[in-house]
């Protein structure tokens, strides 16, 4: 299964982080539109991520499942990835047979710099944060992708103080509670 290192933070000037990780990256990132589709299952996160839009109306998406620790600062998430054609039809299905936990609307803007994928999000009623993804190669240790992470937050001066626990959907469901 592939793996890689996450950390995600909090952040205040989603600007000037998208400054910084053009200029670390040498690139202007790409724009997406993200929808998340969380579902009850017994263990991990499934979820489903409707992308654009495709001719006659269907939409494409990712089927993913992964599995990771609610801690702050740099952990490991295993997950696997199934992509389709037909989200609209998977959604509805899953909907009904296992039940919707949560919705997460985001725009999202990545930079690829060397094996990190850093993400500037705006997530709808959450705010703006940054989330770095370390891919991981077979033999690479959590501690190597740790140090890879912990540079690039450096990098794009984030500070540990600003690191989140949970995913988005727990912050929804938290807000929504509260």
């Amino acid at each position: 299964m592939p793996r890689n290192v996450e950390i995600k933070a909090k952040v205040a000037d989603a600007e000037q982080l998208e400054q910084l990780a053009m200029a670390l990256t040498e690139s202007y990132g790409d724009i997406m539109s993200q929808t998340d589709t969380f579902f009850i299952v017994p263990h991990g996160r499934l979820k489903l991520r409707v992308l654009g839009e495709r001719q006659e109306g269907q939409q494409e998406g990712q089927l993913i499942f992964y599995h990771r620790p609610d801690v702050s600062g740099p952990k490991l998430s295993e997950f696997q990835t199934t992509f389709v054609d037909d989200a609209a039809s998977l959604l509805l299905t899953l909907s009904l047979a296992l039940g919707v936990l949560g919705v997460v609307k985001k725009r999202r803007k990545l930079f690829m710099y060397g094996q990190t994928r850093i993400h500037v999000d705006t997530v709808e009623e959450l705010g703006s944060y940054m989330e770095l993804e370390v891919m991981l190669t077979d033999d690479q240790t959590l501690e190597d992708g740790q140090k890879i992470a912990e540079e690039v937050m450096e990098k794009l001066q984030i500070k540990t103080s600003d690191l989140v626990t949970g995913a988005y959907l727990d912050s929804l469901i938290h807000k929504a509670a509260a």
